[in-house]
């Protein structure tokens, strides 16, 4: 129900206000306005992109529990489907994501209201950096094979990967 709220709303909000901007302003100012947020806020949501995938690869390679740069990468995505609508409502709210603070207090919101069930990063947990095993030695590399009988192919000739 409330996602049928917000379709029928967030047009009727846009609506007003590029109604009331228009009268203020004019037409060209307001559509210089709408252009100019778009092309501010994908530079933003380029860079800002970029600094959460290089959180999220951080806390990979920590084995840390990567949820929160996840989401916050999730919201720079919708601030940046957000930006790219042309309107003021939608902008303002795409711009207010695309603040760290602003999306940590999101984060802490959604944070309170999920429950997870479990959460597991291998075999030692999250954190904790398991142990190097070599299954019978440090030269030993497993594997599979088949043994193939090429006598009954006629000679091709070379493969082409051992061209110089």
């Amino acid at each position: 129900m409330w996602l049928f709220l917000a379709f029928l709303t967030v047009p009727l909000i846009e609506i007003a206000l590029f109604i009331q901007v228009g009268g203020a302003i004019g037409l060209w100012p307001t559509l210089g306005i709408v252009v100019l947020t778009a092309v501010i806020g994908t530079w933003l949501v380029r860079t800002q992109g970029a600094m959460a995938m290089g959180q999220l690869r951080s806390s990979f390679s920590r084995l840390d529990d990567p949820s929160e740069p996840l989401a916050h990468g999730a919201m720079i995505l919708i601030a940046g489907a957000l930006l790219l609508t042309p309107g003021f409502f939608t902008d303002a709210v795409g711009f207010a994501l695309l603040m760290p603070p602003v999306r940590h207090a999101a984060f802490n919101y959604l944070r309170k209201r999920v429950h997870v069930q479990r959460f597991d990063m291998g075999p030692e947990g999250p954190g904790r950096q398991p142990p190097h095993r070599h299954p019978q030695g440090p030269d030993i590399i497993e594997g599979e094979y088949e043994d193939l009988d090429l006598g009954d192919r006629p000679n091709q000739g070379p493969s082409g990967w051992t061209r110089h």
